[in-house]
């Protein structure tokens, strides 16, 4: 099943696919353009691979790491399918990554790679945008690249992990403005999902709602104002995003004048 978070008639709703529509927990059926998507999950907290796929690491001319390169990514980074996301007004280079990610279903601790699927109880798209401009190091991407507001779109579903049979067999592609500019496949990762979950589980303890971004394959390309991306997962679905400029959310936003009481 596809699940999705969306807002509409003033109220967030749970809602599932139906039909080509959305059909809300309250059972009203909509159409999925009168609707303001939400992240299908409200994330607690989410890792982040870096390098995790070699002919990525190879595009980039790094070694492939010899244990998951990996970071925390905050919730204000999060937006939904067919948000916005701002490009720095200084930035020269802001690419896309498409990545599948993995949301934790049951707590978990010292797991072994074998049962890992267990915990597991559904996938999503996330596209985790990053400016090349702030990278220090690909090793250590720091936090002006990786948790900036809006920069990582997630959604639209939420797909429950019984309908995905084989998840490290994904075909991953990323369209610009309609042009295809990345393709790849889930079994190219270097650490594959159960080696995630056992590695993270080994030193801290996974909860409900946990979400793993598990990397991106080579083909990226700057984007820019203007520019509509669509990073698409098989079986998951198509999450869509467009870049605007950091300027509009700030023009004309002055609240001085506006006295708050005590």
């Amino acid at each position: 099943m596809k699940n999705a978070r969306v807002a509409y008639a003033g109220a967030i709703h749970q809602a599932c696919e139906f039909n080509g529509q959305l059909k809300l927990a309250d059972g009203r059926i909509v159409d999925e353009q009168d609707v303001i998507w939400l992240p299908p999950l409200e994330p607690r907290t989410v890792f982040a691979l870096g390098l995790n796929y070699a002919d990525h690491a190879k595009e980039l001319a790094f070694k492939a790491p010899e244990e998951p390169l990996a970071f925390l990514k905050g919730p204000n980074t999060f937006i939904g399918h067919r948000g916005q996301t701002k490009r720095p007004i200084d930035a020269t280079y802001m690419h896309y990554e498409c990545e599948l990610a993995v949301v934790i279903g049951k707590t978990a601790k010292n797991v072994k790679k074998e049962e890992a699927f267990e915990y597991v109880c559904g996938y999503t798209i996330a596209n985790d945008y990053a400016i090349r401009d702030y990278l220090e190091n690909y090793y250590r991407p720091n936090l002006k690249v990786k948790n900036r507001d809006t920069c990582t779109p997630i959604g639209p579903w939420l797909v429950d992990a019984r309908d995905i049979p084989d998840p490290m067999n994904l075909k991953l592609k990323t369209y610009v403005n309609g042009k295809l500019t990345q393709e790849g496949n889930t079994s190219d990762m270097i650490f594959g999902i159960a080696e995630l979950i056992q590695y993270f589980s080994s030193f801290m303890t996974l909860s409900p709602g946990d979400v793993i971004l598990t990397g991106t394959p080579e083909g990226l390309a700057d984007t820019a104002v203007g520019d509509e991306i669509t990073t698409e997962i098989e079986g998951i679905g198509k999450l869509v995003s467009t870049i605007v400029s950091d300027d509009i959310f700030t023009k004309g936003q002055d609240h001085s004048h506006i006295k708050i009481p005590y």
